[in-house]
């Protein structure tokens, strides 16, 4: 084996919701080089790999694929060989139905070291969110997974479906969407009862998860009713009919609700974690893009004569954010505020402080503009310098509101926000699609958003609007849209609760 030879982890991603990746598959994402992902895995687990990763997509689906399967084999010899360290990221388990057991024996043929990182199975995590445990005492105490990816009535299938009628306990379908019909009827020809309790769950584990039961002989029929289309999973068994008493995934505040998120998408990570917890489905169009400056002189020189200032109000985690960036390509760190008070408007910006070691002095109770300078005009502010490190473009509300109480007010672009490009005919389509609600999260969303959609602004009649304050909601209302709630607090939990109150 050559000395610069690398190794290749095949991974596991699990069925669909990210929290259900392993440690060990995570630690892998991060130490990557090289991913090689499928397309049944949740985009958002690439977010654990290294931004220098090579991310390669080599999904496939019935009747069309990127690369086959050989061609996978020889690309990840190929960039293990190149002394990488590389990780296949494939759907649920590697080895179920995952094609594992085939790249493994390709790489051992190579000489190409590996581990294998086991997935959750989708076998199983979908009829467990579907609220159906594929065994249980008095009804299933086996089960088996099998693929219907075959046609059942081909005279030499290589699934014994006249076992599979006498077998009893749980049975499990893989694949099988296409077929399922036929596989009923085989399994009906072969002693299975046609009253036998049936689901077909497609997208199991995912937010936009569907559930369809009723039995053998009536469930194809239904899942083509109800407009199923792959993935999907079928159990068939008496446990089925546990779905009624202890489904729980369907039960979330906001199950299957579509909530538009306009915000960017290097903020929306702590959103759509919340949306999804109470079930409902986000659907990411990011308004704005927050992108560094042309030139950081400005901001540079401020932080280096911090000692000139006695407060910096940080006015969001991204002020946080670009401003110690800048303070480590400066070889600065947290200690240059030494001697400077420090404000942070709202819990989350105080928390983006506290993980860089800076305890804000002023939090205010309320978050807008006008109710933090209420809260600070007890203080004394003649001839204060304050540092007030912002976006580009943005409200200046607090700053004319302390220079009007005497404070000698600096306010420095650390950033620069854009408007998002080419989401224009996508924010047309996923209105057109069906969303329940659209969600604004600053004053430069909805003024983006609706130069977005440009001429098509009444696709956001009809739409809840759900901001995240009074000044986000008094824009929107400026712009024409009806605002029909504004979160209480003024932060993503306050926006995620104010949603679940809103659909009760």
């Amino acid at each position: 084996m050559p000395e610069n030879s690398g190794k290749v982890y095949l991974v596991g991603a699990g069925p669909g919701d990210p929290g259900l990746l392993t440690l060990k598959g995570r630690e892998c994402l991060q130490r990557a080089q090289v991913v090689i992902y499928d397309r049944l895995l949740n985009p958002s687990l690439l977010c654990h790999a290294a931004e220098s990763a090579e991310l390669v997509f080599v999904g496939k689906e019935r009747g069309r694929q990127a690369l086959s399967q050989d061609q996978i084999n020889d690309l990840l010899v190929e960039r293990a060989k190149a002394g990488n360290t590389v990780v296949r990221l494939k759907g649920g388990d590697p080895y179920v139905f995952g094609r594992g057991g085939e790249e493994a024996l390709s790489l051992a043929q190579a000489a190409v070291p590996f581990e294998i990182v086991p997935g959750v199975t989708s076998a199983v995590a979908a009829a467990s969110y579907a609220g159906i445990p594929v065994t249980h005492r008095g009804l299933a105490t086996t089960f088996t997974v099998v693929s219907g990816s075959e046609d059942p009535s081909k005279s030499n299938s290589s699934v014994r479906w006249d076992l599979l009628a006498k077998a009893g306990g749980t049975l499990v379908v893989m694949m099988g969407l296409a077929v399922i019909g036929r596989i009923a009827e085989e399994l009906q020809r072969h002693g299975m009862d046609p009253d036998t309790p049936a689901a077909m769950i497609q997208w199991g584990t995912w937010s936009k998860q569907k559930v369809v039961t009723g039995t053998l002989q009536d469930i194809a029929g239904k899942g083509e009713e109800a407009g199923l289309k792959p993935p999907v999973a079928t159990v068939l068994g008496p446990v089925v009919g546990l779905r009624e008493s202890i489904g729980w995934f369907d039960h979330r505040p906001l199950s299957g609700k579509r909530i538009l998120i306009t915000r960017s998408r290097t903020q929306a990570s702590q959103l759509v974690r919340l949306l999804e917890e109470q079930g409902a489905e986000p659907v990411e169009l990011p308004a704005i893009q927050v992108e560094p400056l042309d030139d950081y002189g400005a901001l540079d020189r401020a932080l280096l004569s911090l000692d000139q200032f006695r407060w910096t109000i940080f006015a969001s985690t991204n002020a946080v954010e670009w401003v110690f960036n800048r303070l480590q390509a400066n070889d600065r760190d947290a200690r240059s505020f030494g001697g400077v008070a420090i404000g942070a408007i709202g819990p989350a910006t105080a928390q983006a402080l506290a993980q860089r070691g800076l305890n804000p002095d002023f939090v205010p109770v309320r978050s807008t503009s006008e109710a933090v300078l209420e809260e600070l005009s007890s203080r004394q502010w003649k001839e204060v310098p304050v540092l007030l490190p912002a976006a580009n473009i943005g409200r200046d509300a607090l700053e004319k509101g302390l220079a009007s109480m005497g404070a000698r007010v600096e306010r420095v672009a650390a950033y620069r926000t854009v408007q998002s490009a080419g989401m224009g005919q996508r924010a047309a389509a996923e209105l057109e699609n069906g969303i329940d609600a659209v969600t604004f999260t600053s004053s430069s969303t909805v003024t983006n958003l609706v130069a977005m959609l440009d001429s098509r602004k009444e696709l956001l009649d009809g739409c809840p609007v759900i901001c995240i304050g009074p000044t986000t909601a008094g824009t929107a209302r400026k712009l024409g849209l009806r605002v029909d709630a504004v979160a209480q607090p003024h932060t993503v939990e306050g926006l995620v609760g104010t949603i679940a109150d809103y659909f009760k």
